[in-house]
């Protein structure tokens, strides 16, 4: 008697959400970390934790992270078996998605949370704007590296 086991599809899809989820982790932690060091020099840190009505370094990093972390999870959740098929998309990918959380994020949102006018271009937002396309690049290199590597 011949007996087959039976195989699902459950599994292979776990380990394909389970590998994008721990790309988006990594790779937002990666360019996070990057950026965040970025923002220390720049002295941007505490502007980030008066968004929770702190002026500490320490809790300015730690936002940035978390955020950082959501950030590259939102991108490889939701496109990542799209666009993350090579460094060079990765890349490209990554500028892109920067950009759109600069204007989100630092034109937008940070300004409304904090009683700043939306959309100010100076100094300031410029530097945001670099620091956000180099967590862009770092994030869609990191995220694609890890999405393309094979598990042998």
């Amino acid at each position: 008697m011949v007996t087959t086991t039976r195989t699902s599809n459950v599994a292979p899809t776990r380990v394909r959400f389970a590998r994008l989820l721990v790309a988006g982790i990594v790779g937002g932690l990666v360019g996070g970390i990057v950026f965040g060091v970025l923002m220390a020099m720049t002295g941007m840190l505490p502007m980030i934790a008066a968004m929770l009505g702190s002026d500490s370094v320490l809790v300015g990093l730690a936002v940035h992270l978390a955020l950082s972390i959501v950030i590259g999870l939102v991108l490889t959740v939701t496109v990542g078996r799209l666009l993350l098929t090579s460094v060079l998309r990765g890349v490209l990918v990554g500028l892109v998605y920067g950009l759109i959380w600069w204007v989100m994020g630092a034109l937008v949102a940070m300004p409304l949370l904090l009683g700043m006018p939306i959309f100010t271009i100076d100094q300031t937002s410029l530097l945001s704007l670099m620091g956000h396309l180099i967590y862009g690049a770092i994030l869609g290199v990191v995220a694609t590296l890890m999405l393309l590597k094979r598990n042998d």
